[in-house]
């Protein structure tokens, strides 16, 4: 039988006595494209955090293909991109070619350019990272999740402050490397009705988990036809416009 990629079970984490997440058991099969949505506040961070060991999981368990959270080691096999950059001022000295670099596990900086060229910050490479804008910052952390071409990419909310054009890019990339670089990929966003367009399976979380499964299972769940309503059930699941991802 396969080893899950990812596979919780029972997770629980407060925030000074308050719980941001609760009971959360899923498991992430090689090659599957999650998509996890939820409202602000619902505990999607908190749970990307718990299953990286970012912040250490307080109930429940976590295991990293196949091995327990504590005893995980292969770091060289999970790309991650964290939901908000951490302040870069104009004096920081690292260029964009050496911080995108920093995702590398080996010295292939034919990959390192790839991925910058993809990101559309390839001219930038000589550039301060800290004289970047938001949006190329992000583009460039993007690069450095890719870089190394992980077996695993987790993704916090990936396309904030990225241009229209940029954005469509960055999915129809990470379509490619699921589709044809059997990359597994967990992909956090709160665009709920453009995810399905790409991902296979959906995890709705509101602190527990609302719902989870395939966009077909969505898209037949009378309960969820009941939070959404039947228009925006369909829209989201992407059954119906000849892109089902689960047809």
């Amino acid at each position: 039988m396969p080893v899950n990629v990812i596979s919780t079970e029972n997770m629980t984490y407060s925030y000074n006595g308050v719980e941001a997440i609760n009971d959360i058991s899923f498991a992430v099969k090689k090659g599957d494209y999650l998509g996890i949505v939820g409202p602000n506040g619902s505990g999607k961070s908190t749970l990307v955090k718990n299953i990286l060991g970012i912040l250490p999981p307080q109930k429940g368990f976590v295991y990293l293909f196949g091995q327990p959270l504590s005893e995980f080691r292969q770091w060289n096999k999970i790309g991650y991109l964290p939901q908000k950059l951490s302040s870069l001022n104009s004096h920081f000295p690292g260029t964009v070619y050496e911080i995108a670099g920093l995702g590398l596990w080996d010295q292939n900086s034919e990959n390192l350019d790839t991925a910058l060229n993809l990101m559309g910050v390839g001219h930038l490479s000589s550039r301060l990272i800290g004289e970047l804008s938001y949006g190329e910052q992000q583009r460039v952390m993007l690069a450095r999740a890719l870089v190394s071409r992980p077996e695993l990419l987790i993704l916090d909310e990936p396309t904030t402050a990225l241009d229209p054009e940029t954005r469509d890019i960055f999915y129809a990339l990470t379509e490619e490397l699921n589709r044809l670089q059997d990359t597994t990929i967990v992909l956090v966003t709160h665009d709920i009705g453009v995810i399905g367009k790409y991902a296979r399976q959906l995890l709705y979380l509101d602190k527990k988990t609302v719902f989870t499964g395939t966009f077909e299972d969505f898209c037949n769940s009378a309960a969820m036809t009941g939070l959404f309503g039947p228009m925006s059930q369909h829209i989201i699941c992407h059954q119906h416009n000849g892109r089902g991802n689960n047809k």
